[in-house]
């Protein structure tokens, strides 16, 4: 028989940058020690893409880039983030 279970996440710090479109951030976003590695452009309208495990995703100006556990990049809804992460 299959049981469903409750879980919780474990509580892990991230770091974490709010995308404001401009090319200091991308720089922040891009460079170490932030940046783990993953492919990271800028596009003309502010946006950037970043090359996940689950392909090239978009961060719109105002988007958090997260930087996950394993130094992996990844974007975040503002909506979701305050949802979910607290400023440590």
């Amino acid at each position: 028989m299959i049981y469903v279970k409750n879980y919780r996440k474990k509580p892990v710090e991230v770091k974490a940058i709010i995308n404001d479109g401009s090319y200091d951030c991308f720089l922040a976003i891009a460079n170490r020690p932030f940046n783990a590695g993953s492919a990271v452009t800028q596009n003309n309208d502010g946006t950037i893409d970043i090359t996940t495990l689950e392909g090239v995703m978009k961060v719109d100006v105002g988007d958090y880039v997260i930087c996950g556990v394993s130094g992996e990049l990844y974007p975040c809804k503002p909506d979701i983030f305050k949802k979910t992460y607290d400023e440590a």
